[in-house]
């Protein structure tokens, strides 16, 4: 039998309709939790720099269906996180669904490739806007009801090259060390009141947005390469020799939100197959 331990428990899920928040909804879901997914799908392109997956409504739909095949509640919503007005409906949404919301996941993102020289001021704003503020416009909505409440759980997805960094990807990697950042403050905010707040920074995941920003890499360097020879130069450079499965998130996220781990607060959990990036 499943270890329904977050029964009860209601989650919001952002970038849920693909990669790795799809695999964070179905691992709450598996846990018990009602979810409400929210993914901007590709009738809405944010930028043909951008190197994200964007759903259909119908994948979207899809996962709503198999978050209610683990016997839970499931709602999904088209959500814009550089948008307030979207976020606002988002969370109006769930709570009215659930009554209530316990946990958030921020799996929102996308990244791009630009050299420092010549950056776009554009092209950095959405960057940080989808990827930052969005997390601290999920959260500012979320947290008050957690706080008021005395039980909640946030899992932030950052990144390793929040750490390490990475050519040609600033305004990411500057993105994921402000939510590391954001992460430490929303920990010591909820600290008191039962609410826990981390951050995951995975390496190379398998999911459509990791191809996308490959692809464009790739592309960069004038096509010396496949997207397939760099993954597998990347597997060969890995302790472990493997990229992560999607999957490997959700598992982390949705343990994180057990009552045993409550005592995890504030940090940034690397999860790279043994790599530093």
């Amino acid at each position: 039998m499943p270890d329904r331990y977050l029964s009860g428990r209601a989650a919001m899920v952002t970038g849920g309709g693909s990669g790795q928040g799809r695999a964070i909804a179905l691992a709450l879901a598996g846990a018990g939790a009602a979810v409400a997914i929210g993914s901007l799908t590709c009738a809405h392109a944010l930028s043909d720099r951008a190197d994200t997956y964007f759903p259909s409504g119908d994948e979207l739909e899809r996962v709503r269906r198999a978050i209610e095949g683990h016997g839970v509640k499931a709602i999904a919503c088209d959500l814009d996180v550089r948008s307030d007005d979207s976020v606002q409906a988002f969370h109006d949404a769930a709570v009215r669904a659930f009554g209530k919301v316990d946990i958030l996941a921020n799996a929102a993102g996308i990244s791009l490739e630009q050299p420092m020289c010549g950056h776009g001021d554009e092209l950095w704003t959405l960057v940080i806007d989808v990827n930052l503020n969005g997390c601290f416009r999920m959260i500012k909505r979320a947290l008050p009801g957690m706080i008021a409440r005395g039980w909640g759980r946030i899992v932030n997805i950052a990144s390793t090259s929040a750490s390490v960094g990475a050519k040609d990807n600033a305004a990411y990697a500057a993105s994921k060390s402000g939510i590391l950042g954001l992460t430490r403050c929303v920990a010591l905010e909820g600290a008191p009141h039962g609410v826990s707040c981390n951050a995951i920074s995975p390496g190379f995941v398998d999911t459509g947005m990791m191809w996308k920003a490959l692809g464009s890499m790739v592309a960069a360097e004038g096509r010396q390469r496949t997207p397939e020879q760099y993954v597998a130069e990347v597997k060969a450079s890995y302790p472990q020799k493997r990229i992560i499965d999607p999957a490997e998130i959700g598992a982390l996220a949705a343990y994180l939100c057990r009552d045993e781990a409550f005592g995890i607060t504030g940090q940034d959990i690397t999860l790279a197959a043994g790599a530093l990036w």
